[in-house]
């Protein structure tokens, strides 16, 4: 199995322009033309499932990846299965601010958002 590169309109992943513009933010920081932002879940977290988001150099063979401008997104086969039709959005409040998930194959949410389970 290869990495396989999709069109915009075919990533499974809805990343709004709020979230792109801060990711690429934290990707042009380190001033590495190969990083990107890299989306995926692991164990842990209230509700079992955690989502994670970092900057990463290298595409594994298990991601899909796509280009939205500037700003370059990957997720593993794994995650992709929790994952599909998921929004990221950032939000900015009096609570602070940060990455919204919005996961429509969650079953049920930790209530600060950041854990779920499917």
């Amino acid at each position: 199995m290869n990495s396989q590169k999709l069109a915009l309109e075919d990533f499974p992943i809805i990343i709004s322009e709020k979230a792109q513009a801060m990711a690429l933010r934290a990707t042009k920081a380190e001033d590495d033309d190969q990083l990107f932002l890299r989306v995926s879940i692991k164990g842990g977290g209230c509700a079992g499932l955690q989502y994670n988001l970092d900057i990463d150099d290298k595409i594994s063979k298990f991601d899909i990846y796509c280009e939205l401008g500037e700003l370059k997104v990957a997720v593993d086969m794994f995650s992709l299965r929790y994952l599909n039709n998921t929004t990221i959005d950032y939000q900015e409040s009096l609570e602070g601010s940060g990455f919204k998930f919005n996961n429509p194959n969650a079953r049920k949410s930790c209530g600060c958002g950041s854990s779920f389970s499917a």
